[in-house]
C-alpha cells in the first residue's frame, strides 16, 4: 500500500514537471518608447549678445570661470555627455 502510494506520487511529480517544461514561456515585452528630449532651457541671449558669466568645474580639478579668457580669440565650450560613463 505504502509502495503503491509512493509510486502514486512520484508519477504525479515527474507529471507535472513534464507538463510546466511544455508551457511556452511569456514573450518577451515590446521595448518601451524612450523619453522624448526635454526642451532647450530658454535664455534671453539673441545672437551676437556675450555670454554670461559661469564657472565651470574641469577635469583636472580646478574651477574655470569665463572671465579668465577674456580677451582671447576664442573660447570653446565642449560637453561630453558620455564621457567616462561606458555608454
Amino acid at each position: 500500500m505504502i509502495r503503491k502510494s509512493l509510486f502514486a506520487v512520484l508519477f504525479l511529480t515527474i507529471l507535472a514537471v513534464a507538463v510546466s517544461a511544455q508551457v511556452p514561456a511569456a514573450s518577451p515585452q515590446p521595448p518601451a518608447a524612450p523619453k522624448p528630449a526635454p526642451p532647450a532651457p530658454k535664455t534671453h541671449l539673441k545672437v551676437g549678445q556675450p555670454a554670461p558669466e559661469f564657472n565651470l568645474p574641469a577635469t583636472d580639478g580646478k574651477t574655470y570661470k569665463l572671465s579668465d579668457f577674456k580677451n582671447k580669440k576664442n573660447v570653446v565650450l565642449a560637453i561630453y555627455v558620455l564621457a567616462f560613463t561606458g555608454g
